[in-house]
């Protein structure tokens, strides 16, 4: 099955790399582009496509704006945000907008590729650089609602996790992609996807987003 794609970002060179990448994947087809968010509802209209990846900046309406628009009209409409910023305010107005993914234009082509599966399939995608920071910020507000205090006791989730398990969510709670996790337990990527894919079969979830979402609800990780 064809995943129909529309790239809408004003810098031309950009838009023309991604088009590349996701050419070489034979279930992708990028269906139309676009310069800015104004475009978005007519391109929804006219091609009916499963997925949009959108610039966060533009010159008119941006993709924060752009994605609210087109969920208010379309509210089944799959986002993915794409941008410069790391900071976790850009990260929330996105998601607040209803976007379902959030990419750094530093991506490598294998994490636009997975982000746009997981997204299609109707899970979420967070950039491994922007999830440490969203999580910091999460625990800063739960710190808050309690008075300041760290009443959190960590423990980790040996009933469900295997031992290295607990080590790769944990890293990836830091923000670590597949390949720093390799770097930092001397591992195969090969092998850290394995054990990601256990983790979220394990822990019932979708994507690793929602993997380190729970943990850190659950006090199974360190948030620094």
């Amino acid at each position: 099955m064809t995943t129909k794609i529309v790239l809408i970002d004003d810098h031309i060179l950009f838009r023309e790399g991604v088009r590349r990448i996701l050419e070489f994947e034979e279930s992708f087809e990028v269906v139309a582009e676009g310069n800015d968010g104004d475009e978005v509802i007519n391109l929804m209209k006219k091609y009916k496509p499963d997925l949009i990846l959108m610039d966060i900046n533009m010159p008119h309406i941006n993709g924060v704006q752009a994605t609210r628009q087109l969920l208010d009209r379309y509210p089944q409409a799959k986002v993915i945000i794409l941008s410069i910023h790391d900071d976790e305010n850009y990260v929330t107005h996105a998601l607040k907008s209803g976007a379902q993914g959030y990419l750094l234009k530093e991506m490598d082509s294998e994490t636009l590729i997975n982000a746009i599966k997981i997204v299609t399939e109707g899970g979420s995608y967070l950039h491994p650089k922007v999830t440490h920071n969203l999580v910091k910020e999460f625990r800063r507000l739960s710190l808050t609602q309690i008075g300041g205090l760290d009443h959190t006791e960590y423990r980790k989730p040996l009933h469900l996790l295997t031992r290295r398990e607990c080590e790769v969510l944990q890293l990836l709670t830091d923000g670590k992609s597949n390949r720093g996790v390799s770097e930092t337990l001397f591992i195969s990527e090969k092998t850290v996807k394995n054990h990601v894919s256990n983790i979220l079969q394990k822990m019932n979830v979708n994507d690793r987003t929602q993997a380190v979402v729970l943990a850190i609800r659950n006090g199974w990780v360190e948030v620094m």
